[in-house]
């Protein structure tokens, strides 16, 4: 499923027009999205949560050279599904 999809799954759904539907989701994405940004959990009960985690700058090796190399810090959205979802799929 891509965005498209979940946008007529939603216009359909809820019954109301797909222009409607897609600023729906959007607005659902940003949504998650600024929580994250904020370093906030962004958490749907039964479905997951979103939250931020950093990974420390490391020493790495270039794999085709093997020469050692530093990997940067950066922050990493994390995504832990809840109980009902991980129920569903199994």
């Amino acid at each position: 499923m891509n965005k498209g999809d979940l946008v007529n799954k939603v216009a359909e759904g809820a019954g109301i027009t797909k222009a409607q539907a897609t600023a729906a989701v959007n607005s659902v994405f940003d949504s998650i999205q600024d929580a994250v940004k904020a370093n906030d959990k962004a958490a749907f009960v039964g479905f997951g949560t979103f939250s931020l985690a950093h990974r420390e700058e490391r020493q790495g090796r270039n794999p085709r050279t093997g020469e050692a190399i530093t990997i940067k810090a950066k922050n990493n959205v994390k995504f832990k599904p809840g109980k009902e979802l991980t129920a569903f799929v199994n």
